[in-house]
């Protein structure tokens, strides 16, 4: 049995602007999805995430490479002819039908019998925690339940690869939430590969067995959530998942150097070289006089409580902003700082990772 269930090879898509030019969708996009992962498209609005997605699903012809499906080559092949199901941003339920009837419309036009259709359509109703709601109609259901609907209709027909265009958007924070987990946990039920498109970088961090961050038509880095957050290879990756310090300077030994001079202690001593240091906010923690810690000494300019942590901006001796979230149990050392305008921003040099200068 094939690893992979989709491949890309040299996938490339161009459009055509207002203004006259062309505007690149899709680089040359070599991509291998793994069976039974779930593999998330993360970047900013029109990096190509959704034009990748659809050109799996066929509704965007490439203008070269090809697209292989459990290796069948389906480049040339319609959207009704490829074993992929698409769960849409919208649903786009039919609002006349009933749930099970909107469930099982999939099958009712492929002719399978009414006995087996509506097998099928419990067997995919339970999966997805809508029994008894058989009948509703779309405008009596909230929007967690139109979505699970969408999600029944993708699976009953047993796809190989379901594909996802943001479906979790148009749902308030908390339902968004559990539904990543339902999700994630569906995903592991049916034995399916998923592609999910997000902007949000928290729910791709969440849900992801990979992740692939996009940036003008090209993929940037693709990797565990864990590594992509931790290990960046770019400081476009670096910035656009998760907050982020960013420090250029050159690397010498296990001393690096920012460009305005300040010294940055690091566990990599076999780098050498121009490079930009990443601290994340959450790895700096605020250190006594004394304690034997590498640190940044900043003023301060604004502390935000957010519940769980405190966000603290300051500004090095020369002017460079630095962001620090410290857990709100350390909330008396918080008062200490706030009355004195002054923070020791302290580091454990093996959480500084260095991006080489040619990547960042």
């Amino acid at each position: 049995m094939r690893e992979s269930i989709v491949c890309l090879e040299k996938a490339a898509k161009a459009f055509a602007a207002p203004e006259g030019h062309s505007v690149t969708a899709l680089g040359a996009i070599d991509l291998s999805v793994r069976r039974n992962e779930f593999l998330t498209l993360l970047g900013p609005s029109g990096c190509g995430k959704t034009t990748l997605l659809q050109a799996i699903s066929g509704f965007v012809e490439l203008d070269s490479g090809r697209i292989l499906i459990d290796g069948d080559d389906m480049t040339e092949r319609p959207p009704y002819r490829r074993p992929v199901n698409t769960v849409f941003q919208n649903y786009a339920l039919f609002p006349h039908m009933s749930v099970a009837e909107n469930t099982g419309y999939a099958l009712e036009v492929a002719g399978v019998a009414k006995a087996e259709r509506a097998k099928r359509v419990a067997e995919a109703l339970h999966l997805v925690g809508l029994e008894g709601l058989e009948r509703r109609m779309p405008r009596q259901l909230s929007g967690g339940q139109q979505q699970r609907v969408a999600l029944a209709r993708a699976i009953i027909a047993r796809p190989k690869l379901l594909l996802l265009d943001e479906p979790l958007s148009a749902l308030d924070k908390n339902l968004r939430q559990a539904m990543q987990i339902e999700l994630k946990t569906l995903q592991h039920e049916l034995g399916i590969s998923f592609i999910f498109v997000t902007h949000d970088q928290q729910e791709a961090l969440t849900m992801s067995d990979r992740v692939a961050v996009l940036s003008g038509g090209r993929i940037q880095q693709i990797d565990t959530p864990r590594a992509v957050y931790d290990r960046p290879k770019s400081s476009f990756v670096a910035t656009f998942v998760g907050a982020s310090n960013l420090f250029a300077g050159h690397a010498d030994g296990v001393q690096f150097v920012t460009d305005d001079g300040i010294a940055i202690s690091h566990a990599l001593p076999g780098s050498t070289g121009p490079a930009t240091a990443l601290i994340r906010p959450e790895q700096f923690f605020l250190a006594g006089p004394g304690e034997g810690f590498p640190s940044l000494d900043v003023d301060l300019e604004q502390i935000v409580f957010v519940g769980s942590v405190f966000e603290i901006f300051g500004r090095t001796p020369t002017g460079r902003r630095v962001i620090a979230e410290i857990p709100a149990a350390r909330r008396s050392l918080i008062g200490e700082i706030e009355q004195s305008r002054r923070a020791r921003l302290a580091y454990d040099p093996s959480a500084v990772h260095l991006i080489p200068a040619e990547a960042a």
